[in-house]
């Protein structure tokens, strides 16, 4: 088990050690649930309240707030208390399944697919015709790459996940459990008879940026006949979809259970809620954000914020959730 001092910690992220106490830190916690031996967090007003009946010796702070350490405790006062604590759970971090060796045996690896220097496959994958892993790549046990697909270097794919023909992967992705890359997307017609369904053959591919994390669970479908894009440092949470030909830009966000129907484009730095759903063929600009839930029915401007069902700007929704809710007083 991993342990520091107070002084140790407080050095990793160079804030300013107030107070001090002898227990050596062995984890962090949230500050209602943390022990003597556990580092917490806080980073804002409504938090400070807490610190008196904290049984944490020791928490990381932002440095505006007012608050004073305990008796045998200490803060440490930084500039972004989440921030710093991030790189703290680096530091804790007990490190990620090891490999025995750098290709399981089990592995199904096509004779034309090239594999990078460093790379480590796990049981039970299988690599398809014409594939390319770059360097440092790793696919943890029953990851499937199908033909002419590339992977970029040091991107990692847990176990279940599934990319399928064509698609283009970038560097420092990570893909958590049974991720699907490459489905078909949904795309059917009423027959010529009415008496049943057309399926539109999905031929095109998908194409992913550097630094793309995509949660467990979620699904990014292959365009039609072109690509659907994720860019560079997007961070998808479990259980998303994104449909066919979408094009999302850079440092997008997406929430669980949220979802963008076929030929969506995101601006960079969209914010999309957890179980938001966005209409197909609608253009959300950058730096927009939509509220948990919403249904986005319409375009959205840069830097706009919309909340509800359909949609909508939020002061003006908020108002009339605060009219809505003296009405029902009435």
């Amino acid at each position: 088990m991993k342990s520091f001092t107070v002084q140790e910690i407080s050095e990793l992220l160079g804030g300013e050690l107030v107070g001090n106490t002898t227990h050596k830190i062995e984890g962090a916690e949230q500050i209602e649930k943390a022990t003597e031996n556990q580092i917490t967090f806080i980073g804002g007003v409504k938090y400070v309240r807490l610190w008196k009946n904290s049984n944490a010796s020791v928490a990381i702070v932002n440095d505006n707030l007012k608050i004073e350490p305990r008796e045998n405790t200490a803060l440490i006062k930084v500039k972004n208390a989440d921030i710093s604590l991030a790189k703290l759970l680096e530091a804790f971090d007990p490190g990620k399944p090891v490999f025995d060796v750098d290709i399981h045996p089990t592995a199904v690896i096509d004779s034309t697919a090239t594999i990078g220097v460093g790379s480590k496959i796990g049981a039970g994958c299988y690599i398809g015709k014409n594939v390319v892993l770059g360097e440092g790549v790793v696919l943890y046990p029953n990851v499937t790459v199908l033909d002419d697909s590339t992977v970029g270097n040091q991107t990692v794919m847990w176990p279940g996940t599934v990319v399928r023909e064509r698609s283009e992967i970038g560097a420092r992705c990570t893909f958590h459990i049974n991720v699907s890359i490459g489905a078909d997307g949904f795309g059917y017609r009423p027959s010529d008879d009415g008496r049943g369904l057309v399926k539109i053959p999905q031929i095109g591919n998908v194409v992913i940026g550097n630094d793309v994390e995509i949660g467990a669970n979620s699904c990014v479908d292959r365009g039609k006949f072109s690509s659907t894009v994720v860019g560079d440092g997007c961070k998808i949470d479990n259980l998303v979809q994104i449909a066919h030909n979408c094009v999302m830009g850079r440092s997008c966000i997406m929430a669980g259970h949220s979802g963008l129907a076929g030929s969506v484009t995101l601006g960079d730095g969209v914010i999309i809620g957890g179980s938001a759903s966005i209409k197909d063929h609608t253009t959300i600009g950058d730096g927009a954000i939509v509220g948990a839930g919403s249904g986005v029915m319409g375009n959205i401007a840069p830097g706009k914020t919309v909340l509800g069902y359909p949609a909508q700007d939020s002061r003006d929704m908020l108002k009339q959730w605060v009219v809505m809710k003296k009405l029902s007083r009435n």
